[in-house]
């Protein structure tokens, strides 16, 4: 059977490439991803004020293109107008779009939305945590990448996000971080991988060589090999509270995972909403509690989700 061809939009930030590419792979599909680029002012706009136009766009080629997608899989604000000008313009297309879009749901044949954004409808499926790219068959196969690096029975992998709406990654508090990651764990012989995203500043990947380089190894660039093959090395995997889409590629490790919280800067219900369930699933602990071993099933939205999307398509 032909692969179906998929169009991914999003604003080209790494939670959200993630997410459409996850959930491009699960249905199996060809797939191109374009970044939306909204003219000003309308990227400052929310989408239910933002006329339905290609006059909004920096960019329209993929909006004029010969080529029609079967699919539209789109993420984050920026993505929501194109996707339904892509719709309207050629109705056979099946759109999804991942998170909640802030206009009507029937704008798209399907919503993914994380629970804890409690968005509910008809066309409304609802995952558990962020979906992602992340497999277990790539984890397992990047294994060998810093296997020399570290050298090492017991390793714990620390993934380092970056400041946001909610969280300053200020000093002091990474250095909070660090400081409990060395009592709790390189205290007892364990050696340390430090991951950075796409986020992390470089002044947090410098001061994480100044604190904990003679614990393990630093990573210094973004390096997906590198942040596979921290999971498959690690014993005990740490991620700081300011993503949940990275504590959900963790959890395809399924690995223990401590979060790293910090102080948010305002309101963080939906984190919160977010680490409940995750604690309640069995995943996830707070890292300062006692180091010890523990299971939960392999967690992997993006497959069970498109296993129900695919039924849908064909029908």
């Amino acid at each position: 059977m032909k692969k179906l061809k998929a169009l991914l939009l999003t604003e080209g930030m790494h939670g959200m490439i993630s997410q459409v590419e996850g959930m491009a792979k699960a249905l199996e599909t060809e797939y191109a991803h374009k970044i939306v680029r909204l003219s000003f002012p309308w990227n400052l706009i929310p989408p239910k004020f933002t006329p339905i136009s290609t006059v909004v766009l920096k960019d329209r080629t993929y909006i004029t293109e010969e080529e029609i997608p079967d699919l539209v899989i789109s993420c984050g604000r920026k993505s929501v107008i194109p996707s339904i000008l892509l719709k309207k313009k050629n109705p056979e297309i099946f759109t999804i779009h991942i998170q909640d879009p802030k206009v009507s749901l029937k704008n798209f044949n399907v919503i993914v939305a994380p629970e804890h954004d409690n968005l509910n409808g008809d066309n409304v499926y609802s995952s558990r945590g962020a979906i992602h790219y992340i497999t277990e068959k790539e984890i397992e196969k990047a294994k060998p990448y810093l296997l020399k690096k570290i050298n090492s029975q017991k390793v714990v992998s620390l993934i380092l996000g970056g400041p946001n709406k909610y969280y300053n990654f200020d000093v002091s508090q990474l250095v909070q971080i660090f400081n409990k990651i060395k009592s709790d764990f390189v205290s007892e012989g364990y050696k340390v991988i430090v991951i950075p995203s796409m986020r992390t500043p470089k002044a947090s990947i410098e001061l994480a060589k100044k604190e904990m380089e003679i614990c393990g190894h630093i990573v210094n660039t973004v390096d997906k090999q590198a942040y596979l093959s921290a999971y498959a090395l690690a014993n005990y995997v740490v991620v700081t509270c300011d993503s949940t889409s990275m504590i959900s590629e963790a959890a395809t490790s399924g690995k223990p995972i401590f979060v790293a919280h910090m102080k948010a800067k305002r309101n963080n219900y939906r984190f919160k909403r977010f680490f409940d369930l995750f604690r309640k699933m069995g995943i996830t602990r707070d890292l300062g509690e006692k180091i010890e071993t523990w299971t939960y099933n392999k967690h992997n939205e993006a497959q069970r989700i498109a296993a129900e999307i695919k039924n849908k398509i064909k029908n």
